[in-house]
């Protein structure tokens, strides 16, 4: 069983509760256009899921029936404890390869381009994961494990993983040493020298005392969150193909056909001869400008583009899949125009969006007072969204 579905209402009470606890102790460690981006990019990934070809299951499907090593003949809890550790034990090859091997990092780059590191950032997943991660998996498979385990297991592991994504949790004493904490995960998401590519694990931290990959947090040391050489973009869909973009381009340039599959293959930080790479960015801090009015009305057309993104979890059956089809290429352009206004960049499409928007109801089976709903909703958006624009460019004039 998928859990995930259930926990989301917890995930957006905490990230509600996390922001009250920031604007107290003001603590800037939320901004709307970040914090817009993580959670466009979690809608992203968690719908395209629902319209992509599941790779991972017809491979672990054939696994299973033809390739299985032994019978799971386990039961009850301790078959979910052993299947929780030898998934754990896989995910931290998988993290760790994700790191340390180009081609896997240009799916998992996408959940640490935030240069801030809040709970919203948990929700930062790649949507291009589908192509090689399930690889790692397998051993699952060959070991038996039934699918129904699997799913409960990973959905389980996934959850653990929400909360440590804060700033505001300290050091837990005895457990930093046998759990992953907030702690050690701030490091994982550092880009300093000296914590970078550290704190591998997903439950366990032992992985990572094992394989001589942990770093302790210094408090003397402040965490530089980010990537090393910024994103400097709001834009979900380049955020993750970025990385894919530039293999292809160097692998295009540089002469040598070794360098070429170095590009793909190669450790992450290597540069291909007649490649160029633009400096490191320690401390990159992107925030165009963008009026208070704007920033709140790009949330607010968030929220109702999130919300059409959660139908396809909770109403899958009355949608269909044609509808979800149509539905998803709707949230894609929308998540992707709403990072170029942040961006400071095509903000006349706004209103083709808002367009198409009414569009949709001819194919969405909603009862009347939710189409009239949605007339209005769109139509005092477009109004309001003209307003703000113009007196942004009265201020800018």
């Amino acid at each position: 069983m998928d859990l995930v579905p259930f926990v989301i209402p917890f995930f957006l009470l905490a990230i509600m509760l996390e922001l009250l606890w920031n604007a107290r102790k003001q603590a800037g460690y939320y901004r709307i256009n970040d914090t817009i981006n993580s959670l466009s990019l979690g809608v992203l990934s968690t719908t395209s899921k629902l319209v992509l070809i599941d790779i991972a299951g017809l491979v672990y499907a054939w696994v299973q029936q033809d390739l299985a090593i032994v019978r799971w003949h386990l039961d009850g809890w301790l078959s979910f404890v052993l299947a929780f550790l030898v998934y754990d034990f896989c995910y931290y090859w998988f993290h760790r390869i994700s790191h340390e091997r180009k081609i896997f990092w240009a799916s998992h780059v996408a959940h640490h381009q935030s240069e801030e590191y809040n709970l919203t950032t948990a929700l930062r997943q790649t949507s291009t994961g589908f192509i090689l991660s399930w690889v790692f998996y397998i051993p699952c498979f060959l070991l038996g494990m039934p699918a129904a385990i699997f799913v409960t297991v990973a959905s389980a592991h996934l959850i653990y993983q929400f909360w440590i994504h804060t700033r505001f949790i300290p050091e837990l004493g005895p457990l930093e040493k046998i759990l992953v904490t907030a702690s050690n995960h701030r490091v994982h998401h550092a880009r300093n020298p000296h914590y970078i590519d550290k704190n591998y694990g997903g439950f366990f931290i032992l992985w990572d005392r094992l394989f001589g990959t942990y770093k302790a947090e210094d408090t003397n040391l402040p965490v530089d969150y980010g990537i090393t050489r910024g994103l400097n973009s709001w834009n979900p869909l380049w955020a993750n193909v970025h990385i894919y973009a530039g293999m292809f381009r160097d692998s295009w340039h540089t002469p040598r056909w070794a360098d070429k599959a170095r590009v793909w293959l190669g450790r992450t930080g290597f540069v291909a001869p007649g490649t160029e790479k633009g400096p490191l960015q320690p401390h990159n801090f992107y925030n165009p400008p963008c009026s208070p009015g704007l920033k709140i009305y790009l949330l607010l057309q968030f929220v109702l583009v999130a919300l059409l993104g959660a139908s396809f979890d909770y109403f899958p059956e009355q949608l269909g899949v044609t509808v979800m089809q149509v539905l998803f290429g709707y949230l894609l352009l929308s998540l992707l125009l709403l990072g170029w206004i942040l961006d400071g960049r095509q903000r006349a499409l706004e209103y083709l969006r808002l367009a198409l928007g009414l569009a949709l109801l001819a194919f969405l089976p909603l009862p009347h007072y939710l189409q009239l709903a949605t007339v209005v909703i769109v139509l005092v958006s477009a109004l309001l969204y003209g307003y703000l624009v113009s007196k942004d460019t009265a201020v800018e004039n």
